[in-house]
């Protein structure tokens, strides 16, 4: 080897020295002075030097590189080596510093061909028992949204330690996964039991819950989302069942006693027999299909509806006739019966849900409590039904008054004047019988501490609004009196202005219009309110 470098550099001198002598003629010939031919021999050097130069760079670029590859190679084998829980199997001896680099890789090659071969094998069991374990993860938290992806595998530990500890968790999850396949199983069988009872499609209920439960073939869902509703659902169904249960118990009492009270013939209890079996019957008792059903259920309350009515018929005429009793003397005492504290419904006796004796208890304690306030109210109805009255005549006179014609000779007109008078006269007291009321009200008030109603309202409201329409109306009469007194005065005017040039007709025409008017002033109206 060292032979055959010497020969090379030794060929290369000689090539060198031809061509350098070479070129020594071609000078001599041409005749380039000395300075000239230093310079360019000066010029050949460096390029020499930069050719050689280049060459040496890029060999040691070269073994550059191949030192990497070897040190990366070597590092890779440590690396899976120490993924796989080996020992490294590449050695570099020391012996190993004689061969070239080229040798030195070309002998690790195979080796981590080899082991990449072991890596790649070893990942694929890993993947296998991953994929398991995320298939039964998945199935049992379906909410969780875990693959495989998320969890990259941990490439820096392939042991066979790590793979047997997933192969534990695997084995784990399996066991898991049976327990929760019986536990759904389970489930699904009670589910059944109680829909059988109540009458409802348990297979529908099933597959609400999650389609693959309501299927008879196919794995079923273990997830706990699943597993949670399923009992979530169990659960209600047990409560409705215990609830129905005693609906029914408390059906079956109902018959009884009213088969008792009423005689009921034997054949007719016959139909209900396997009702009032079930009195005193505990949860587990009581799983005859449809015997907790709705329908069924209401049949019997239908039943023992139909004994009730039976029952209650007596018990609500004497209802209606207290009711009445109430209502008459509630219209009598101008009240409002108190419907909110006494819940007087025939209905509700009817279905069962108010007892008649309590409620003709409380009929007759607000009939008692009626007649009592209506003692403390006489006075002041006696006071309203003549404030009332007066108040009817004062409507009555507003509108005699409105009428043009009631001077008019006539049938009757000496009568309609009469009350006209009488009329004026209660009238002119209706403000004193206002005030006088309204002093009695808030003294009944007072000693009672709630508000003297009247057919529903506030009887003081309704003398305020009155007088304030009073004085609304007298003021519209005044400014009506006001308006004819500065007509008349205008009409004079003109009279005395003009001179009596009017033909005696229309002056005859004059006098009576303007006597009319002087006669009705007085009597048309009656004095305001002092109040």
């Amino acid at each position: 080897m060292l032979t055959s470098k010497n020969n090379l550099f030794s060929r290369l001198d000689t090539t060198c020295g031809s061509l350098l002598y070479e070129l020594q003629l071609i000078w001599d010939e041409v005749g380039v002075s000395d300075a000239e031919r230093e310079r360019i021999l000066l010029e050949i050097e460096q390029e020499c030097s930069e050719v050689f130069r280049k060459k040496v760079d890029h060999a040691n670029r070269s073994r550059a590189q191949l030192r990497q590859a070897i040190a990366d190679t070597e590092a890779e084998l440590a690396t899976i080596c120490s993924a796989m829980g080996e020992r490294p199997v590449h050695i570099r001896q020391s012996d190993q510093s004689s061969e070239s680099l080229k040798a030195e890789l070309r002998a690790i090659l195979p080796q981590i061909e080899e082991m990449r071969k072991r890596r790649t094998e070893r990942k694929n069991q890993f993947i296998e028992v991953l994929e398991n374990i995320q298939s039964i993860k998945n199935e049992i938290n379906r909410s969780d949204g875990f693959n495989l992806s998320d969890s990259a595998i941990n490439e820096t530990d392939l042991s066979m330690k790590k793979l047997e500890e997933l192969h534990r968790e695997l084995q784990g999850l399996q066991k898991e996964k049976s327990e929760r396949l019986k536990l759904v199983q389970d489930g699904l069988n009670s589910l059944y039991s109680l829909c059988v009872v109540l009458g409802f499609d348990s297979k529908k209920m099933a597959s609400e819950i999650h389609p693959s439960l309501g299927e008879t073939e196919g794995s079923k869902s273990i997830s706990n989302s699943t597993i949670d509703q399923l009992g979530t659902v169990i659960r209600k169904q047990r409560e409705l069942k215990l609830q129905r249960m005693q609906m029914l118990q408390d059906l079956a009492a109902s018959l009884l006693e009213l088969w008792n009270l009423m005689d009921t013939p034997t054949e007719e209890q016959q139909i209900f027999q396997k009702v009032t079996r079930k009195l005193a019957a505990s949860e587990d008792e009581i799983t005859e299909p449809d015997m907790l059903s709705l329908g069924y259920i209401n049949y019997v309350k239908a039943e023992v509806s139909r004994l009730e009515d039976l029952k209650a018929s007596k018990m609500k005429e004497l209802v209606l006739r207290k009711k009445a009793e109430l209502e008459v003397i509630c219209r009598k005492t101008h009240l409002i019966p108190d419907t909110d504290r006494v819940e007087i419904s025939i209905d509700a006796i009817e279905s069962g849900a108010t007892d008649a004796a309590y409620v003709l208890e409380q009929i007759e304690l607000q009939i008692a409590r009626v007649k009592e306030e209506a003692l403390s109210r006489k006075e002041i109805l006696e006071k309203v039904e003549k404030w009332k009255s007066a108040c009817e005549e004062e409507s009555w006179l507003e509108e005699y008054n409105r009428d043009n014609n009631r001077y008019n000779a006539g049938r009757g007109t000496h009568l309609t004047l009469k009350r006209a008078e009488k009329a004026r006269a209660l009238v002119n007291k209706l403000p004193a019988m206002a005030d006088t009321l309204a002093s009695k009200i808030i003294a009944w008030q007072n000693e009672n501490g709630i508000k003297f109603t009247y057919d529903g309202g506030f009887l003081l409201s309704m003398l305020e609004e009155y007088k304030v329409l009073r004085q609304e109306k007298e003021l519209e009469r005044k400014r009506q009196r006001d308006q004819r007194k500065l007509q008349g005065q205008l009409l004079a005017g003109q009279e005395t202005l003009h001179g009596s040039k009017s033909s005696p007709m229309k002056n005859k025409n004059g006098s009576q219009h303007a006597g009319r008017h002087a006669g009705e002033s007085p009597s048309s109206e009656y004095p305001p309110s002092s109040s």
